[in-house]
């Protein structure tokens, strides 16, 4: 059994919600993996992960998501609406493998279930695939009894956003090379309007600014890495929501798998000890951007 670790910043909700992703990915692709929170040294918080494997799933889990291919998902019978694609919409069917993605178009993916009443063009959940693995992320369009926690909106697509997120994550490999799994969250890169919006450090309004980033071009650092992981962390569990965009969530000072994992990010005592944040989701535009958090109390 491997054991690694990286620092993580709780007061920025992204970064938690992505270590969360980060185990998700880690259990996937290296079986039985279990992970917490670290803060011994409050100045240094740091996610550990302990998988049945002798590599770092830190870094098993960059190399997956910068080699895998990228799919849209959506029903059976699902026609794009754009009208160059009706005639010959591009499509596979579910288990196949078509190598590479489109340097216009996500491959689209039919699958006989779906976790919308209807698909959103805009909105078509996701599937990281390689070697057999799947990975999928759809939080976003959750019809389920549970809050969506969709930030994104406007005419944003979330296979785009995807796509910039991955690509900018194998430019920080090709720059990084293994260092990055040592601080994944600290490597950033100029993130222009369209991302998942998870990342704390990304998150302004014109009110706190005083004009428009977007209107004027100018690109606010993120982390893609945050950004994508933290996607895939909510496919399974997801912040606490109350009030009026009132959000908490919890980290946890123990290993714990999945089951307990996921419900503890909501803030849940699973276990002991445990700490809970709260932030409250601003609005820029018709997106909402997640805030640094506050801690609430001590479990």
């Amino acid at each position: 059994m491997t054991h690694a670790s990286i620092p993580v910043d709780v007061f920025n909700p992204g970064q938690v919600f992505a270590c969360l992703g980060f185990l998700e990915a880690a259990d996937l692709l290296l079986r039985n993996a279990v992970g917490g929170f670290d803060w011994s040294k409050e100045s240094e918080v740091r996610f550990e992960i302990r998988a049945e494997d002798s590599r770092n799933p830190f870094e098993v889990v960059l190399d997956f998501l910068a080699t895998a291919e990228l799919h849209r998902l959506a029903p059976e019978g699902y026609r794009d609406p754009d009208a160059r694609e009706a005639d010959s919409p591009i499509k596979k069917t579910e288990g196949s493998n078509s190598r590479a993605n489109s340097a216009e178009e996500v491959p689209l993916c039919t699958v006989k279930t779906f976790p919308a009443p209807e698909a959103d063009r805009l909105a078509l959940p996701l599937r990281l695939e390689r070697s057999g693995k799947r990975l999928d992320v759809s939080h976003w369009c959750d019809g389920s009894s549970r809050n969506s926690f969709k930030l994104y909106a406007g005419q944003q697509r979330s296979d785009e956003i995807a796509r910039q997120m991955i690509e900018a994550i194998r430019k920080l490999r090709i720059k990084h090379g293994t260092r990055l799994a040592s601080d994944p969250f600290g490597a950033t890169v100029p993130v222009g309007g369209s991302s998942f919006k998870f990342d704390a450090r990304k998150s302004w309004t014109s009110i706190d600014v005083g004009y428009s980033p977007d209107d004027q071009s100018h690109e606010v650092e993120a982390s893609p890495v945050v950004e994508m992981l933290a996607a895939i962390g909510l496919e399974h569990a997801r912040p606490e929501e109350s009030g009026k965009r009132e959000v908490s969530y919890g980290i946890w000072g123990v290993a714990l798998p999945l089951v307990l994992a996921r419900p503890a990010l909501a803030g849940i005592p699973v276990c002991r000890p445990m700490r809970k944040f709260r932030f409250v989701l601003d609005l820029s535009g018709k997106n909402k951007v997640v805030k640094f958090s506050q801690e609430e109390a001590i479990a």
